[in-house]
């Protein structure tokens, strides 16, 4: 059973959904970037961003704005995430990015890559939480005008999905360059060489690509070394703990920031 509040002002997820849980975790750090990742394994998906963005030039960027716009319709106001979802659907019909069945594609990538790395990590989320998480992501494909009929709503039919979906998918030469582009990403040579950005971007980039499922390694043509998945999941944890003791304060978006104080203020 959802706990999406949708009708309240104070946002569409409240503090008990499990994607709000979820999408403030650190874990997601990794998330993110293996949802790009995975994002670029369909053809058709990929040549539309590789044609109607500067994705090559400015990675980060890109990744930044996915962040945002997550970080938006969970934790924002009402209104506010609702009038994000739209602006978005404007500019997806102005570069004839919407269709529905492409933007279904580049949502359960998403749903998929953050459910699979929050459990990965350490998150403790039971089956029936997985089937909440994704039955409450389905508001998410609504946003950008998926027809809600289409949209997978419990883990179950989340991987028929892929499965139906999968002779539609490899790994074109924008998928790959992008791949690259997320793994070294462009910046300044003060930044690269005088600080430790480069290298540790690149330790998440290349975690979150170890973190990928088994058929999208393939398609992506990387090495499968024995027990890999076990060395990614201690990774992982990892990576979530060293995130877990740095202040939230320092972390955390406004936004999340803001809907914390919301909620809270009202609850009382």
């Amino acid at each position: 059973m959802t706990t999406q509040i949708l009708e309240d002002p104070r946002g569409l997820f409240s503090p008990e959904t499990m994607a709000w849980k979820i999408h403030s975790d650190p874990a997601m750090a990794v998330g993110g970037i293996r949802a790009l990742l995975q994002q670029a394994l369909h053809p058709i998906a990929m040549d539309g961003v590789a044609k109607n963005s500067n994705f090559r030039e400015d990675a980060w960027g890109r990744l930044q704005r996915t962040g945002d716009y997550v970080s938006t319709i969970t934790f924002g106001e009402r209104s506010q995430a609702q009038a994000l979802a739209a602006r978005v659907r404007k500019i997806h019909t102005s570069l004839s990015l919407d269709d529905p069945h492409l933007l279904l594609w580049v949502h359960m990538s998403m749903v998929d890559s953050f459910l699979d790395i929050a459990r990965r990590s350490g998150m403790t989320i039971s089956d029936l939480q997985a089937d909440q998480y994704v039955s409450e992501m389905v508001l998410f494909a609504e946003l950008v005008g998926v027809p809600t009929a289409d949209v997978p709503a419990n883990a179950s039919e989340m991987q028929s999905y892929f499965q139906n979906i999968a002779p539609e998918l490899r790994a074109s030469d924008d998928a790959k360059r992008a791949a690259l582009f997320l793994t070294i990403p462009p910046m300044p040579s003060a930044v690269r060489f005088a600080t430790p950005a480069a290298p540790a971007w690149a330790s998440l980039a290349l975690l979150a690509a170890s973190s990928l499922p088994q058929w999208a390694r393939k398609l992506y043509g990387t090495p499968q070394i024995p027990g890999q998945n076990l060395i990614t999941d201690i990774s992982l944890k990892a990576v979530r703990s060293t995130f877990g003791v740095i202040p939230e304060v320092l972390l955390a978006p406004p936004v999340y920031k803001q809907a914390v104080i919301r909620w809270k203020s009202v609850a009382a």
